[in-house]
């Protein structure tokens, strides 16, 4: 049976059932960076032309330089990182899988999809690691164990480049995991990368098949990690709204328990109270089925924070 996936979203479900336009309403249910990427409108052969090797190399160089990933790890470019959590369990045999839990629940549910026996801990043929951790932000350090297959998801590290682990990715079956939409933004664009072992990164490869990313998404996410100044100063906006999240939601009775600068995560009384009168303000916020108290929000743009401020 697959393995059920929970997750953030699911707008259209609340605007149902607490009314309002779906333009009245600010989803903070998941950790998307609330100011994006200003893109530009690609040329016009990027939507026309099937994407040719330039772009895809230029895209390639631009991930290297803004990652440092080491000479000897590969780096391939895919259509979200949901489509490489999807493929990497048919890298190896069917055994068993640690992912410690909780954490972003898609890894367990790819590995169990593919008959791999998946644990929340101790030694196994494979091992997930989710770096900083969603829910709670937890980081793992560069001793931390290994496994034949090793998966270290850097979904949410780039708000935090100085704790990333891509040096270990030139060891022999580790793949370190980069997402797009978060950090820039970008959710819909669908990018993202998956970096190391040259063996693993070829069978992906073969696995997404011709032209995995699309002409714009190519010339889009290239301008977007060679822009070095846009990266930093982001960095310091969202480390200084999340210190403004923290603060509202502290004098509401919340207390801060993890997260990172793109999400917070609230231990509050009663979490499903919260999100309900939090929607009734048409803001919408994340609760887990495993944590009665645990509520997650992430950054709202400039525009919508007396918008929070009032639903509080």
């Amino acid at each position: 049976m697959a393995q059920k996936r929970d997750h953030g979203g699911g707008l259209d479900a609340a605007v149902a059932r607490y009314g309002g336009r779906r333009d009245m309403w600010v989803d903070l249910s998941t950790g998307i960076n609330p100011e994006p990427y200003p893109v530009e409108m690609p040329a016009a052969d990027a939507w026309t032309a099937l994407p040719d090797e330039n772009r895809a190399a230029r895209l390639v160089t631009a991930a290297r330089r803004f990652w440092s990933v080491p000479d000897g790890a590969a780096v391939l470019a895919a259509p979200g990182a949901s489509a490489l959590i999807s493929q990497i369990p048919r890298l190896a045999a069917p055994a068993t899988v640690c992912i410690p839990a909780p954490t972003y629940n898609e890894h367990a549910a790819a590995f169990a999809q593919h008959g791999w026996t998946v644990a929340p801990d101790g030694q196994a043929q494979a091992r997930v690691e989710v770096h900083p951790n969603n829910p709670d932000g937890k980081v793992w350090s560069g001793s931390d164990a290994r496994a034949d297959l090793h998966i270290i998801d850097e979904s949410f590290c780039d708000v935090m480049p100085e704790a990333s682990l891509i040096g270990r990715a030139t060891r022999p079956g580790t793949l370190i995991l980069k997402s797009f939409g978060k950090f820039w933004g970008l959710a819909g664009l669908r990018l993202g990368f998956a970096i190391g072992d040259p063996a693993m990164i070829t069978r992906l490869a073969d696995m997404l098949g011709p032209w995995p990313v699309s002409g714009p998404a190519l010339d889009i996410g290239a301008r977007a990690l060679e822009d070095i100044d846009w990266a930093a100063a982001t960095r310091a906006r969202l480390a200084e709204d999340a210190k403004r999240l923290d603060g509202m939601f502290d004098a509401k009775g919340a207390a801060l328990i993890g997260g990172t600068d793109l999400f917070r995560l609230y231990r509050v009384d009663d979490a499903q109270a919260w999100q309900d009168r939090l929607a009734r303000g048409h803001v919408w916020s994340r609760t887990f089925p495993y944590a009665s108290d645990w509520l997650r929000i992430g950054l709202p743009p400039a525009t919508r924070w007396g918008q929070v401020e009032a639903a509080l």
